[in-house]
């Protein structure tokens, strides 16, 4: 195809939609609600899954050792302990510093419970903190690390705790959370197709006299689709620029209006410069690809051209 014939086919897509204002507007109207809606539930799902996360990040193994553990099998227990695959890190958490977490987490009230206990007589063991790659394996190695203990003839672990059965829970609260974040974003992104499609169907069901006439003229198919094809990619890309905008700056919004209250939750909404992006390029590539999409199936199946 020639670059004049390209141009001219850019002009008429142009002018189709500056001649048909109403429609066009209709059109665009339509895109902007359907990609709207479906631009919040992105963000939510997005933010769901990003807190989800974070809550798993949380999830530590805790290890407690007997008293009478000696400081050489405090670091061979250590090094067994991190040597396990899903292991990313064990901290030596020593008895002094045991006992000045235990005063710290009783608070000044709670102070009367440990009065008289120093670090000589320290009645608390060595523990570790394991944290683990993810989060969700949390059990397995739990079970690995008792069975370090059991093949000790010392048994020098005394527990293991990882909050076993609260952990599982909620596991499959934040998976059941990010299945159903997943489906209903899924759901509206094809009926915003739907929608789209056929908006811009009846637009150009509107204008099937003007189809004939170019027809009983001579023009080819090819002749008569192109504009409606540029036509609906500008509809569908200036619709999905215009829904960008605005749901990125109702996100802005809502983040600095939440930020304060989710910090102290210890929890955070994603960046607006990781969820900018990504949502733009969602919004305005879906916006396009629905608009050519649209227009090219209706001139081709619905008038029959």
């Amino acid at each position: 195809m020639k670059f004049s014939t390209i141009l001219r086919h850019m002009r008429e897509g142009v002018k189709n939609i500056i001649r048909n204002g109403w429609m066009s507007f209709a059109s665009m109207s339509s895109i902007f609600i359907s990609l709207f809606i479906l631009g919040i539930f992105v963000l939510l799902a997005m933010n769901v899954n990003h807190m989800a996360s974070q809550i798993e990040s949380k999830v530590q193994i805790k290890v407690y050792l007997q008293t009478n553990v000696e400081d050489a099998k405090v670091t061979e227990l250590q090094n067994k302990i991190g040597n396990i695959q899903e292991v990313s890190k064990v901290t030596v958490v020593s008895k002094e510093e045991g006992l000045a977490l235990l005063k710290e987490a009783m608070g000044e009230e709670n102070g009367d419970w440990l009065e008289g206990y120093n670090n000589d007589n320290n009645p608390l063991p060595v523990s570790y903190v394991v944290e683990v790659f993810d989060p969700q394996t949390v059990e397995t190695v739990a079970a690995q690390i008792n069975a370090i203990n059991q093949g000790d003839e010392t048994l020098p672990i005394s527990k293991v705790k990882y909050g076993e059965g609260y952990v599982q829970q909620l596991f499959k609260v934040t998976n059941a959370v990010r299945n159903i974040g997943f489906v209903i974003v899924i759901g509206l992104g094809v009926t915003a197709m739907f929608l789209i499609s056929n908006t811009i169907k009846m637009t150009i069901i509107n204008r099937r006299r003007e189809i004939g006439i170019m027809k009983l003229v001579g023009a080819t198919n090819a002749f008569i689709r192109w504009p409606f094809f540029i036509e609906g990619a500008l509809i569908g890309f200036i619709s999905s620029v215009v829904t960008t905008a605005l749901v990125l700056l109702s996100y802005k919004q809502v983040i600095e209006l939440t930020q304060l209250d989710l910090s102290l939750m210890m929890i955070a909404m994603v960046p607006m410069e990781e969820a900018g992006w990504m949502t733009a390029v969602l919004i305005v590539t879906v916006g396009t690809l629905i608009g050519i999409w649209g227009s090219t199936i209706s001139v081709r199946k619905y008038l029959k051209v």
